[in-house]
C-alpha cells in the first residue's frame, strides 16, 4: 500500500490541511451516515472516505489508488491505507466537463468527459501534478442532457463508453443512445456496438461470458410503474435494444407507438421497477465474501427523482447462473429511503478493493462506503 506521506500532488502543507479539513468528516459524522442501513447478517458498511460529487469508481493496483470521477469539473484520488479511519481525497485533475466515466489500464488513467475522451499517463501520483491531456476522441456529443458517461474496459482490451440520447424520449442522431468501443490504437474511430438504449450509466465485464452487461434507465413521463428499468447484455455488434420504440421492457412509448420498432430488437435481461435509476454494476469476483456471492452482480440504484411514491435509494444483489445469464435480484442494502420519504443517500458505482470488500459512490451523502463481511 502507498504511504500517505510519499504523496505529493502539487499541494502544499498548509493547503492539504486545509482540504483536510473540508473532506476529512469527524467520525461520529461518518457514523451517522450509515445509521439506519440494512445488510444481510455479517456484512458491515462504514464511511471510507468523503468525496464531493462522488461518481464512477476505479481502483489501481499498481498505484495502490482509487480514482474518483464526479459531475463537476474534478476528479479525486484516494491512497489505500492501512488505517482505521476516514481515508484521504485529494483533488488530482480540475476544470474537467463532467469527467463522469474513468477507467485504468497499465498506466493510464481514461477518463470519458461529456465531449471527448482522454488519458493521462501516470507512473506515479506525482505524475498527475501538471500532466497534460492526451486527447483520443472529440467525437462524444457535447450535450449535457444524459451527458455522464460510463467506462470500463472490456474483455478484448477495447474501452467500451455509454453515450445517453440528449432527451427524454426522441429520435436518436449520430452517437446517441449507443454503447461504443474505443480499439487501440485507432483511439479517433468510435464504433458503434449497441444501439436503442436510452441512458446506460453502469457496464461491467460478466466473469462467465466475457460479455459486458450494462444497466438503462427507461423514460420518464410514463407513470408511476411503467417503463420497467433494465439490465442488459451486450450481444452482436449493432443490436438495437429498443428506444425510443420502447421506454423500457416491453412498455411502447406514446410518440413511437404508430410506428414500428426494429425486427432486430434485444429486450433486457432483467427488468427492475419503474424509476428505480440502476446506475452502477459490479461483478463480485472476490473471496472476502461469501463464495456463493462471486460471480454475481452488485447494481446501485440511484432512485426516483419523479414518482408519487420514491423507489430504488438501495443496492440490488443480481443472481446469475453458471451460464452467466441473470436469474434474479434483492436488495443487498437498504435504508438510504426512510419509512417518512426522507432520502439520505443516492449510490452510484461499485468497486472491489484488493482484500474483496466492495466500495460504494455516494454523490448526495458526497462520501465512499466500504462494504465489509466477517462470518456471524
Amino acid at each position: 500500500m502507498m504511504d500517505i506521506k510519499h504523496l505529493r500532488i502539487g499541494f502544499s502543507p498548509t493547503a492539504m490541511v486545509a482540504l483536510s479539513l473540508i473532506l476529512g468528516a469527524p467520525q461520529t459524522h461518518a457514523a451517522a451516515i450509515t445509521d439506519g442501513l440494512s445488510l444481510p447478517p455479517g456484512f458491515s458498511i462504514s464511511v471510507f472516505a468523503n468525496v464531493p460529487h462522488a461518481r464512477s469508481l476505479v481502483l489501481a493496483r499498481e498505484l495502490g489508488v482509487v480514482f474518483v470521477g464526479t459531475r463537476a469539473d474534478t476528479v479525486y484520488a484516494i491512497p489505500l491505507q492501512d488505517d482505521d479511519g476516514l481515508h484521504p481525497t485529494y483533488p488530482v485533475l480540475r476544470n474537467l466537463k463532467s469527467p463522469n466515466g474513468i477507467a485504468w489500464r497499465d498506466g493510464y488513467l481514461y477518463i470519458a468527459e461529456q465531449h471527448r475522451l482522454t488519458r493521462y499517463y501516470v507512473p506515479s501520483l506525482d505524475a498527475l501534478s501538471g500532466a497534460r491531456a492526451e486527447v483520443l476522441s472529440t467525437a462524444l456529443p457535447d450535450k449535457s442532457w444524459h451527458g455522464n458517461r460510463y467506462a470500463t474496459f472490456g474483455a478484448d482490451g477495447a474501452l467500451y463508453v455509454g453515450v445517453g440520447a440528449a432527451c427524454n424520449v426522441c429520435s436518436l442522431h449520430g452517437l446517441e443512445g449507443t454503447i461504443v468501443k474505443f480499439s487501440p490504437p485507432h483511439w479517433n474511430r468510435p464504433q458503434i456496438v449497441a444501439t436503442g438504449i436510452r441512458n446506460s450509466v453502469g457496464l461491467d465485464v460478466n466473469p462467465r461470458t466475457g460479455k459486458i452487461n450494462f444497466t438503462d434507465n427507461g423514460a420518464d413521463g410514463m407513470g408511476d410503474d411503467s417503463p420497467p428499468d433494465e439490465l442488459n447484455a451486450l450481444s452482436d455488434t449493432g443490436a438495437h435494444y429498443g428506444f425510443p420504440w420502447f421506454g423500457g421492457g416491453n412498455d411502447r412509448t406514446s410518440h413511437f407507438k404508430m410506428v414500428s420498432p426494429p425486427q432486430n430488437t434485444v429486450f433486457p435481461e432483467l427488468t427492475f421497477q419503474a424509476h428505480v435509476a440502476p446506475l452502477g454494476i459490479d461483478f463480485y469476483q472476490g473471496t472476502q465474501f461469501p463464495t456463493n456471492y462471486k460471480g454475481d452482480a452488485f447494481i446501485a440504484q440511484h432512485g426516483s427523482w419523479n414518482r408519487s411514491d420514491p423507489v430504488g435509494y438501495q443496492i440490488v444483489r443480481v443472481r446469475f447462473d453458471d451460464q452467466g445469464q441473470a436469474i434474479g435480484h434483492k436488495p443487498f442494502i437498504t435504508g438510504w429511503l426512510k419509512a417518512n420519504g426522507v432520502v439520505t443517500g443516492r449510490p452510484v458505482d461499485l468497486e472491489e478493493l484488493p482484500d474483496g470488500s466492495l466500495l460504494i459512490s455516494d454523490d448526495a451523502a458526497d462520501v465512499i462506503y466500504r462494504v465489509t463481511y466477517k462470518k456471524p
